[in-house]
């Protein structure tokens, strides 16, 4: 029998969610009568795979976390809810420093489709690959384009993907790679994978995540989101 790693997801809810243009922030927006946060959490909650679940929320948002979406709705797994910081690398860097040695889940709580069948192809994947990141091939072709708008390049199509998250790492490497980007003067990255690759030069497997597994970014989101869910229930 395979040994079981000790498996943490850390789940990103310090976002202000801006583009969705609403006082409450995108993360405890209702969908399907519950906050999109909710989702996500119950999917590691019930995954066999998942041991722990840090929850990294807005400062001074810790206590509501617990109370009303921790609490009320049964998740046992998040036994730390800590503050995130001013920039997604600074919230992931928190959440880090409190996870134990294995593998760690870093999750954006603004996607509530993650399930169980990606959390276990997430597994088998940083099992052999060490640094492994969720997506899917583009149905779109894509442009790469200059300052001004003019295109300067057409990858491929069969080589473009849309990255997700869980992204998903064997946490000693994830926290030496995120050590040294935070000893950085500038910082420019988009995800932790790009925080792996270009710190240690780690190599990156893809995984596939679900084309369900949108993030809820604007009011478009949120409604086809709950397509989503009606067509799941």
């Amino acid at each position: 029998m395979e040994k079981k790693e000790y498996c943490t997801a850390i789940v990103l809810a310090a976002g202000s969610g801006k583009r969705m243009g609403t006082k409450v922030h995108k993360q405890y927006l209702l969908m399907g009568g519950k906050p999109v946060l909710y989702y996500s959490l119950r999917a590691f909650e019930d995954s066999k795979r998942i041991d722990e679940i840090i929850l990294v929320c807005g400062a001074g948002e810790e206590d509501y976390c617990r109370k009303e979406i921790v609490e009320k709705y049964g998740i046992s797994k998040a036994r730390k809810i800590i503050p995130g910081g001013a920039e997604r690398y600074d919230s992931v860097w928190n959440g880090l420093k409190e996870t134990k040695e294995g593998y760690v889940y870093i999750h954006d709580g603004a996607r509530p489709f993650v399930d169980e069948e990606i959390i276990e192809r997430a597994y088998e994947c940083v099992s052999e690959h060490h640094a492994c990141v969720a997506g899917m091939p583009s149905k779109d072709t894509v442009k790469i384009a200059d300052s001004g708008n003019i295109v300067t390049a057409t990858p491929d199509r069969s080589s473009v993907w849309i990255v997700q998250t869980p992204q998903v790492f064997d946490t000693e490497l994830i926290r030496k790679a995120y050590a040294l980007l935070m000893e950085k003067d500038e910082i420019s990255v988009t995800d932790d994978a790009m925080v792996a690759e270009q710190m240690l030069g780690a190599s990156v497997r893809l995984f596939y995540g679900s084309y369900e597994n949108i993030k809820i970014t604007t009011p478009e989101d949120l409604e086809i989101a709950e397509v989503f869910l009606k067509r799941k229930s």
